[in-house]
């Protein structure tokens, strides 16, 4: 099986959400320039959740945002069900990141001057600026789901890095996307953060969200489905785990430990 495939599973049952073809990146501004990702094939499936992982430097950040849009590859294509992201224009790329796909970064990235509600509300009146009523209870019942309600009034420095990622995750699906990103969503959190951020993620998963996370930590790569490994800007192998059970987190974490090490991660 090639990395671009999917498993065997019947091709009538498998939507694709995401394709990959050739996908290159090349920083000119360094001499000699610099090739980060050299051929990228990727296929993500619709309501999958997917990790990329490898050592620092590997391509992981280039990748991601390469698929989606906040960088532009040197040559490739990038398919979001059937449009080609690699031909918008910078406008239409832009609109196309608001109202197709989220966001979570390591850092939340809020407006200072804005409460958590108004941070998460921005970005989706943005994407739907006729339909306010229904965004605004759309917010208010992830800000109820998410267990942040209570803080939803508060200012960005008077709640705790676990409530800002999980209004992160808020803010991502606000706008309903088609895929949502993750660059390292808990590398800024201690343990107990992390698991509340994974718990999250690994919910609103299993609501049928297509997830794209980048990560460095093999606990939080064990939530995914499937695991890809790079190197030297290349996806070397892949590693199926099929869907997470709480029950199965241990079993999960050593298969994909010893997985890791035979490509000395």
């Amino acid at each position: 099986m090639t990395l671009s495939e999917a498993p065997s599973t019947s091709p009538a049952l498998v939507t694709t959400a995401l394709v990959t073809t050739g996908l290159e990146k090349t920083y000119h501004s360094t001499e000699p320039p610099t090739r980060v990702l050299n051929g990228i094939d990727l296929a993500v499936r619709q309501g999958e959740f997917l990790a990329v992982m490898g050592a620092s430097g590997s391509g992981k950040s280039t990748l991601l945002y390469c698929i989606s849009g906040m960088d532009r590859p040197t040559a490739g294509h990038v398919r979001l069900g059937d449009l080609d992201l690699t031909k918008l224009s910078e406008r239409a790329m832009s609109h196309t990141r608001l109202t197709k796909m989220g966001f979570i970064f390591q850092q939340a990235y809020f407006l200072s001057n804005f409460n958590l509600r108004d941070n998460i509300l921005l970005p989706a009146l943005k994407a739907q600026p006729t339909a306010r009523a229904e965004v605004e209870a759309r917010v208010d019942a992830m800000l109820e789901r998410f267990d942040i309600a209570h803080v939803a009034h508060h200012g960005i420095t008077q709640v705790s890095g676990g409530q800002l990622q999980r209004a992160s995750i808020c803010r991502a699906l606000a706008t309903k996307p088609a895929v949502l990103f993750a660059d390292e969503p808990t590398g800024a959190l201690n343990s107990s953060m992390t698991l509340e951020v994974m718990d999250a993620l690994t919910g609103v998963h299993r609501d049928g969200a297509t997830i794209m996370m980048v990560t460095h930590d093999p606990a939080c790569a064990a939530r995914a489905d499937r695991v890809v490994y790079l190197r030297d800007g290349l996806l070397v192998d892949e590693r199926d785990l099929g869907a997470w059970q709480q029950s199965d987190t241990s079993r999960r974490e050593d298969e994909l430990l010893s997985w890791l090490r035979d490509h000395d991660f």
